[in-house]
């Protein structure tokens, strides 16, 4: 997964961004990974017909997880008093509250405040979506419990997610702790981020038999987005040593995890009935949008309580997140992802293809073509808000 973008942050240039159309990176000297992999896969087995998966050889996107994941390799990133110097916590042009003026006039401490909050906001969601969602499919596949009929090495390698996931959430909650040692900045958290709160909503409307597909799609969906940021992140020199080195373990991993989860989306396609296909292919775009759109009521209450008048909080929010724009960044973020799912034939429905297109996930030109459009000018709402 990648939290960054659950968080409505990133890149502005995240759909022509050139990091982005490359292959993944996986560890922090830049060096490919032959294992990761991003490309779009090949049609479903068993598409349209109600099938189980094929019998195409599984190869494995693990075969140097042993030597490279961050949990065998990466050493503890420690914050101390005299690290930074005046080192910023998380990028302000990724902050999207940062570039609204009535956020600059708070004041420098507040601005800082608004930094540090927004790493305290994507540490939290990263830990509780590694943990809450993603180890519990990870630990239903390699257990068997998620029954597709996958090759042995699949399930050994879901293991291996456990673990990488596992550590993400060991090393950012270590990081949150240390982050607000050094600041003396108490987290402005809710109890859960908005997006399991959303997942929840969607699941209780759901018929029981079919919560756990809901779930499998969710976790596909957030292993599988793709956003700049991730990438960005620890290429920004002005960032606290610790954080960038720390995201960019995280990164490290992502590869393997996205490459793994297009398989599964194969394997999973594959067993459902035509029927139950076209259920979740109506579902997707609202499961697309439950990992990205922003935590307004999170920020709301932020900027609440740096004694912003409520007239003013509804003016940030609104003015910062604007509909055209977290349409147009989810578009963008999503757009891997629903290249993966129009080649297992899930755009080939009339009625699933309007509902994505209604929810603003495909391109006016088509859903698998890669944006070439040129930089947003600086009166481009994804620019002014800098997501």
């Amino acid at each position: 997964m990648c939290g960054v973008v659950g968080l409505f942050q990133g890149c502005p240039a995240v759909s022509f961004c050139p990091a982005r159309l490359r292959p993944a990176r996986t560890d922090r000297a830049q060096d490919p990974d032959p294992d990761a992999g991003t490309s779009a896969p090949a049609p479903a087995p068993g598409a349209g017909d109600g099938g189980a998966a094929g019998e195409e050889p599984y190869r494995s996107p693990f075969r140097t997880w042993y030597e490279r994941a961050s949990v065998r390799q990466a050493p503890r990133r420690l914050v101390t008093a005299a690290d930074g110097g005046v080192a910023t916590f998380f990028p302000p042009a990724l902050v999207p509250l940062a570039s609204h003026r009535l956020v600059r006039d708070l004041g420098p401490a507040a601005y800082e405040q608004v930094l540090v909050q927004h790493l305290y906001r994507y540490l939290d969601f990263t830990a509780k979506l590694e943990y809450l969602v993603v180890n519990r499919t990870a630990l239903g596949i390699a257990h068997g419990s998620v029954d597709l009929g996958l090759p042995r090495e699949m399930r050994l390698d879901a293991l291996k997610i456990y673990c990488d996931e596992a550590y993400h959430t060991l090393m950012t909650v270590d990081l949150l702790e240390q982050v607000t040692d050094r600041t003396r900045i108490a987290p402005r958290l809710p109890e859960e981020p908005y997006f399991l709160r959303r997942l929840a909503a969607i699941q209780e409307s759901t018929a029981p038999e079919l919560r756990p597909l809901v779930e499998l799609l969710f976790v596909i969906v957030s292993e599988t987005l793709i956003t700049g940021s991730l990438s960005a992140i620890p290429r920004d020199q002005e960032l606290l040593p610790q954080i960038r080195d720390t995201i960019q373990d995280h990164a490290s991993d992502e590869g393997r995890h996205h490459a793994y989860f297009a398989l599964f989306a194969r394997h999973l396609w594959g067993a459902l009935d035509t029927r139950t296909r076209r259920w979740a292919a109506l579902r997707l775009p609202g499961l697309i949008h439950t990992f990205l759109d922003p935590d307004l009521d999170s920020m709301r209450e932020e900027l609440l309580g740096y004694g912003m008048p409520k007239d003013s909080v509804e003016q940030v929010l609104a003015e910062v997140f604007t509909s055209a724009g977290v349409q147009a960044y989810a578009r963008s973020s999503a757009e891997t992802t629903v290249r993966h799912f129009a080649a297992l034939g899930v755009l080939e429905d009339p009625e699933a293809r309007e509902a994505f297109d209604r929810q603003g996930l495909l391109p006016p030109a088509g859903p698998a073509r890669t944006s070439s459009a040129p930089a947003p000018g600086p009166e481009d709402p994804v620019t002014r808000r800098a997501p």
